[in-house]
């Protein structure tokens, strides 16, 4: 079943290990990213450096469309048949987010509530970044759909760190 799964930091290595993803996104700050884990393919790594923050006076480095873009082209070479791995450094907001956008643009126009309600569903704990959000609605032309579904979700429990959570890309 194509799945995304998505992971704090710590689980890196165990859901490699354990599920063998085709495809990685990390999405960490600048001064925390990670290499490409040994015996992965480095093209099939995606190494996002943004700081998770949602005021860009806030951060050195906030999320931006340039990484919404990157975000999306690099999962529409992903072929599905193998899970990909989204994490950030707790699992709950940068990979949350990468996990939302994904989901919105594979499900296609009209699907946002859907997407949102399933990551809450599966990811009590999860508070996508609302500003990489915003950026990736702009990109897929959704007019805010993305960005209110995901205020109707509301904040995730809070946790120090999230679980590792399958989403899978069908049945919604």
């Amino acid at each position: 079943m194509p799945r995304i799964l998505v992971t704090p930091l710590s689980a890196v290595e165990g859901v490699l290990r354990d599920h063998r993803p085709s495809h990685m996104v990390t999405l960490l700050s600048p001064e925390h990213m990670i290499d490409t884990p040994a015996g992965f393919p480095p093209e099939r790594h995606l190494r996002v450096g943004m700081n998770d923050v949602v005021d860009v006076a806030a951060g050195d480095t906030p999320p931006d469309r340039r990484h919404a873009e990157d975000i999306l082209a690099f999962a529409r070479g992903w072929s599905a048949e193998q899970p990909m791995l989204v994490h950030c450094w707790a699992g709950i907001s940068r990979s949350m987010a990468a996990t939302y956008i994904i989901l919105c643009d594979r499900l296609g126009e009209g699907n946002e509530m859907a997407a949102a309600t399933a990551i809450r569903e599966r990811a009590p704990h999860a508070y996508p970044n609302a500003l990489l959000v915003q950026h990736a609605d702009a990109c897929l032309g959704r007019d805010g759909r993305m960005v209110a579904a995901i205020k109707a979700i509301g904040a995730g429990r809070i946790v120090a760190e999230g679980e590792v959570v399958e989403i899978p890309l069908v049945g919604l």
